[in-house]
């Protein structure tokens, strides 16, 4: 072996040798870092959606940081508190329903006759609530195997909603940390970019995933919010007591992309069951509460997209593809992926060969 290749094998060995040791050290950033990722992407998302805010509220006190601890604390106030509250208001009505069930002290209206005639299930809902309201402690104890297996799967998701809680909090949290050096955190965002795209595309890219962000944002917060008042209004109308609960549960479900029609489904039959309704106020109550039950889809064309290059449709496919892939997060982390990937083909397709 002469000294060219020696030099050549040496060379190729170092490469390896470096290659080998960035992989280790990624992956172990990997493993070191994965318990606080999906901190961290709730955290980005938070702070570049609410940058704006944050800025505008800067300039009215003056001082970055006491802007972002008002964000903190009027996020925690309007979100987190009133989510705690609901959940805690849940679970007292779960537990009283338990104790009126042991106690047999619940009183179950008989069915009315009806029901029968509903199609499909009529004579099934008819002859369970027949044995719930003959002999309810025996239709209980019938039960028994389901309502412990429904029992398990209502404690889980209500441990799960307060972990969301408490992740949301602390996302909360480190978004405000984020926003007060803003800055900087787009100077880096920025440099990132150029770094992997180039000077031009680089800032351009940097723009198109700053405004997916917050576009999605916008159109899954905002269309939730607009649904739930919309839900609550109709309720109120069709003078449901708790409009204002229910309206709540729906602005819950509708942030994580859960239909609303699961809350003015069963509120369209309690309204046909209870029979303090006439028929024209039954109809009419029932097609308000359908149209505003089904409003996103009809609000989330019109919100997302907007204020992004990238057409309608790549923001929409690629919010629901993400969600389904990664959950809530993946709304943002799909949106924009897809969008980029939609501006690089673009630029591809454009580009003159030559």
């Amino acid at each position: 072996m002469n000294a060219n290749e020696q030099r050549d094998s040496s060379r190729s060995m170092d490469f390896v040798i470096r290659v080998g040791l960035i992989g280790g050290l990624a992956v172990l950033c990997y493993q070191v870092l994965s318990p606080f990722l999906m901190l961290a992407v709730w955290s980005i998302i938070l702070a570049v959606t609410l940058y704006p805010l944050d800025r505008w509220l800067a300039r009215k006190v003056g001082k970055q940081w006491l802007a972002s601890t008002l964000i903190v604390v009027i996020g925690v106030v309007l979100i987190v508190v009133p989510t705690a509250l609901l959940m805690s208001s849940f679970a007292d009505s779960i537990r009283g329903f338990i104790d009126s069930v042991q106690s047999n002290t619940i009183e179950i209206p008989a069915p009315r006759e009806s029901v029968q005639e509903w199609p499909v299930v009529g004579n099934k809902i008819y002859g369970v609530w027949a044995k719930a309201y003959e002999d309810l402690p025996a239709f209980v104890q019938s039960m028994q195997p389901k309502i412990g297996e429904l029992a398990r799967r209502a404690v889980a998701m209500i441990a799960s909603i307060g972990g969301g809680i408490l992740l949301f909090l602390a996302s909360f949290i480190v978004a405000g940390i984020l926003m007060a050096y803003g800055e900087a955190g787009a100077g880096a965002s920025r440099a990132i970019f150029r770094r992997v795209a180039g000077p031009a595309r680089g800032d351009a890219f940097t723009k198109l995933s700053t405004a997916t962000i917050r576009t999605v944002a916008q159109g899954v917060v905002g269309v939730a919010a607009i649904q739930a008042i919309l839900i609550g209004i109709a309720l109120l109308i069709a003078g449901i007591k708790v409009a204002g609960a229910l309206a709540i549960v729906a602005l819950v479900l509708g942030i994580a992309q859960v239909p609303a029609l699961i809350v003015t489904l069963p509120v369209i039959i309690y309204i046909w069951t209870k029979g303090d309704y006439g028929t024209g106020a039954a109809i009419t109550h029932t097609i308000v509460l359908l149209v505003t039950g089904m409003a996103d889809n009809v609000l989330k064309p019109l919100l997302l997209g907007r204020g992004v290059d990238a057409p309608m449709p790549v923001i929409l496919f690629g919010a629901l593809g993400g969600m389904a892939a990664l959950g809530i997060p993946g709304m943002f982390v799909g949106a924009t992926g897809l969008a980029l990937g939609y501006e690089i083909y673009r630029e591809w397709v454009a580009a003159d060969p030559t």
